[in-house]
């Protein structure tokens, strides 16, 4: 058990990153407003994970770069190399600041509902995150951040568990898809939530700090299978959880919460409320992070998890967040067109990592095979298709 716990640590981080306020809001409205019909939505989004995460930690481990530092320093022409890089950091950096909003809201949600309401909460929040990045110790962070994550996982598999749902229509719902009518932007969401283009650079930055020779590929690799499994089972768990009520007026898992009260009791409501508590703590610590990293090999700081101009961007990012969210903006509608967004995000990012793992100046050996690229370009074209669907959607051209 010591030695399984040894080499697992940054996948975990990617985990905690993924299973946000935003995906526990994004899975509610998936199980309150088509039961467990979307479910086969987490399991596509499971397997497009451990794909895509899988190369961006071989390539942080082989290349011991970020995937950011890597398209820096591959992408040749000038003009294109600094879209390229203004893309990235708008879409990261940017993107992470309103995510952060939405993540510290979701942890006071998660505090609100047991203690109260309290305009300190967020600024409490905050001060953790601070306080656990600032401290700049990979192993400090990596091991709090699993704490967590074993956490919020138990919390919301015991929720679904007390709602007692039908295997068959949970089995059916995992493997036969469907296309409910108005479902496709809460597919998108649903893959855009899990997916998550800033994880590809967290993972390849994060990995570096753990492992650095090949012969660590294969920690790196059950690392990545075990942790995105498991978030994947506590995204069902949620969806599961909300199917299992009636109310159609839910817009977050407060409602999902109360929701739950009258039909299993209290107890429901604290294990729900803690797994949120959780998930807005870890993605409040994992974005800002990401960002950081980002902006690291972007900009070809080479800094470390101490340098002062590696703070300053997760303090910026932390700092918005609180503010934003201090203010008692509404973060449901925030949270679902950033996840959408993700979505549409994730075939340019996509496409970057997949052109950098098939670079034998990068990789070598260790570059992309044939399987890995059949997978890859698979779920690229999947990732073009509905991204496609969901701007027409948006824009009421479908």
């Amino acid at each position: 058990m010591k030695k399984l716990f040894k080499n697992i640590g940054p996948a975990t981080l990617v985990t905690a990153a993924f299973i946000g306020p935003g995906t526990v809001t994004v899975c509610t409205l998936a199980g309150v407003n088509f039961g467990h019909a979307l479910l086969w939505a987490m399991v596509l989004s499971v397997i497009a994970t451990i794909v895509l995460q899988e190369m961006a930690a071989r390539l942080g481990i082989i290349s011991q770069r970020g995937l950011s530092e890597v398209i820096r320093t591959q992408i040749k022409h000038p003009t294109v190399r600094t879209l390229a890089i203004i893309l990235i950091l708008s879409a990261i950096v940017i993107g992470n600041a309103a995510y952060e909003a939405g993540n510290i809201s979701g942890g006071v949600l998660g505090l609100e509902t047991v203690l109260g309401e309290s305009a300190l909460y967020p600024s409490v929040i905050g001060i953790i995150a601070f306080v656990l990045l600032f401290i700049g110790n990979y192993k400090v962070l990596e091991r709090a951040l699993v704490t967590l994550v074993i956490i919020m996982s138990i919390s919301f598999l015991i929720t679904a568990i007390m709602t007692k749902p039908d295997l068959a229509s949970v089995l059916k719902g995992m493997f036969v898809p469907t296309f409910p009518a108005e479902s496709i932007l809460t597919i998108i969401a649903l893959i855009g939530t899990t997916v998550v283009p800033y994880n590809l650079f967290l993972h390849a930055s994060l990995v570096k700090e753990k492992w650095n020779t090949a012969e660590d590929l294969s920690h790196a690799r059950k690392d990545t299978f075990i942790a995105v499994i498991l978030g994947g089972i506590v995204s069902m768990a949620i969806i599961t959880s909300a199917a299992s009520i009636n109310l159609t007026d839910v817009s977050n898992a407060a409602d999902l919460a109360k929701g739950l009260e009258p039909l299993f009791g209290s107890y429901a409501k604290y294990f729900l409320a803690i797994g949120l508590f959780a998930a807005g703590i870890t993605s409040a610590i994992t974005a800002p992070l990401a960002a950081a990293y980002v902006a690291n090999g972007c900009l070809g700081w080479k800094a470390s998890l101490k340098s002062w101009k590696f703070r300053s961007v997760w303090i910026g990012i932390l700092l918005l967040g609180v503010l934003f969210s201090s203010f008692g903006i509404k973060s449901i509608e925030i949270i679902k067109f950033a996840q959408v967004a993700n979505g549409i995000l994730l075939p340019v990012i996509a496409g970057f990592l997949l052109w950098v793992m098939n670079n034998k100046e990068v990789l070598g050996k260790y570059r992309n095979s044939v399987r890995h690229n059949i997978f890859g370009f698979a779920i690229l074209a999947i990732a073009i298709f509905l991204g496609a669907k969901s701007i027409l959607k948006v824009f009421a051209i479908i």
